[in-house]
């Protein structure tokens, strides 16, 4: 995934947190598993206001989620042309929100909704949200009831020691699938989906799997989405390598993959975020098809 050098950026889309004040972390286990886990929190996204955080977190405070004015400022003098997503990985979650913005702002209208952009948060080490407090172990996520997105971005390092070297398009979906949870509040999927469910055909599965659906519908529009100030395309034509790349990352966390890692066996029972299949399948549906409809799990375009 490469940017075009000359699509201008506006720092000012995102707000650029420093170090937070808080120590520990979302509780998720450690060795092997925590290793899978926090990739799996990773590529698919983790609410931790449906994780279960230990006493330690509970109580956290300091400066987590504090605005850090010389941080913003820097970012927001190193971030401003494609050419700085190509090369920073703080600069390329900016670049990737704005073309995800440019994008839903006319296709969720077009499908009948209202869209309002999500808030986005760049941080480090550790940071607070509506849903609580969230470390970079927690990996990137949506949180609902402040309609914000969360990312520390050095969790992306996390991606090669699985073999995505070329992950930017990986990262990208990431990013994309987290905007897909937005799209999914917006569309008022939350409002009828139990997610506190578990199993093969659980409404907590539907709902990941419509937001790789929704983020594969982006990657299909990325490269032919302009920039509205310029009317250039944020990206260059995405390659079937970078392609591949990004539907590896998708498989390589669905739950089957996941649960043989950590527990030896697959339970159906317990699935959360569908299988590696169904992850790939329900990207390339979105980016094969190219619309939201293609996407409802659960009939809100009816409604």
């Amino acid at each position: 995934m490469t940017f075009n050098e000359g699509t201008r950026l506006d720092p000012n889309r995102v707000q650029r947190r420093g170090p937070g004040g808080a120590r520990g972390g979302i509780a998720i286990g450690g060795g092997i598993g925590g290793v899978v886990i926090v990739i799996l929190a990773l590529i698919l996204g983790i609410d931790p206001s449906v994780l279960s955080l230990d006493d330690g977190t509970r109580g956290l405070g300091g400066a987590a989620g504090a605005q850090d004015d010389t941080v913003q400022q820097e970012f927001a003098a190193n971030c401003t042309t494609g050419a700085d997503a190509n090369a920073d990985a703080d600069c390329r979650v900016l670049a990737v929100i704005e073309s995800l913005d440019a994008y839903w702002s006319d296709a969720l209208p077009a499908a009948g909704f209202r869209h309002a952009l999500p808030g986005v948060v760049i941080f480090d080490q550790s940071t607070s949200s509506a849903c609580g407090m969230a470390s970079s172990a927690t990996g990137p996520f949506y949180c609902p009831p402040d309609q914000t997105m969360y990312v520390d971005t050095t969790f992306f390092d996390s991606l090669a020691s699985f073999g995505f070297e070329s992950g930017n398009l990986a990262e990208a979906y990431v990013i994309a699938h987290e905007y897909g949870h937005h799209i999914e509040n917006e569309l008022g999927v939350f409002d009828i989906a139990d997610r506190s469910g578990t199993g093969a055909n659980s409404d907590s599965v539907k709902v990941e799997l419509m937001a790789d659906c929704l983020a594969g519908v982006w990657v299909g529009h990325a490269a032919t989405t302009p920039d509205p100030d310029t009317g250039v395309p944020f990206l260059e034509p995405i390659s079937q390598e970078q392609l591949d790349n990004a539907l590896a990352a998708a498989a390589s966390v669905g739950d089957d993959r996941i649960q043989e890692a950590t527990q030896g066996e697959v339970d159906p029972h317990t699935f959360t975020h569908g299988t590696s299949e169904q992850r790939t399948e329900a990207f390339v549906t979105g980016y094969t098809n190219g619309t939201v409809a293609s996407c409802d799990a659960f009939g809100v375009l009816d409604r």
